[in-house]
């Protein structure tokens, strides 16, 4: 691995950890004052699950945006990088969205964009290095299964 490569690992992991580290923050504020209030669905994990999984699939994500960084320059990995970037933005706005706006129903509207974004991103991944979109795949398993949850919790309260 060249020089450069552990700096665009570390990089690569820390972006990710961090912004869903600082939603976190706000997610974890509103979780006794007003999730604790809502109509929970049967289905619906316990809080301290959250932590753990969104940490792991943080790392994921940063592994598998490292290995198709640290590709050959081209106008394919450049879009790969791109919608990296949308989906971790969504994938930031929908705590806000959800925890700190209260606003279930537009949250379930937002998670729905992230997960067709993640699809997306999958693709442009598999073009590139078929390792960095398989590794994400807990990732789309996991919106999917929160999409159901926002949904539940939409009809719920």
């Amino acid at each position: 691995m060249k020089p450069t490569d552990f700096l665009k690992l570390a990089v690569a992991i820390i972006l990710p950890l961090s912004i869903g580290g600082f939603a976190g923050i706000f997610t974890s504020k509103a979780i006794p004052v007003w999730y604790a209030t809502l109509n929970s669905p049967s289905f619906s994990p316990p809080n301290w699950i959250f932590g753990p999984v969104w940490t792991t699939l943080y790392l994921l994500m940063g592994f598998s945006l490292f290995l198709i960084w640290k590709q050959e320059k081209s106008k394919d990995r450049n879009l790969a990088i791109l919608f990296f970037f949308i989906q971790l933005t969504l994938n930031f706005a929908w705590s806000f969205i959800f925890f700190y706006f209260n606003k279930i129903g537009l949250a379930f509207a937002e998670i729905i964009i992230l997960w067709l974004s993640i699809i997306v991103m999958l693709f442009q991944f598999y073009k590139i290095k078929p390792l960095a979109a398989y590794i994400n795949i807990p990732y789309l398993l996991w919106v999917s299964f929160a999409s159901m949850l926002n949904l539940s919790y939409f009809l719920l309260n």
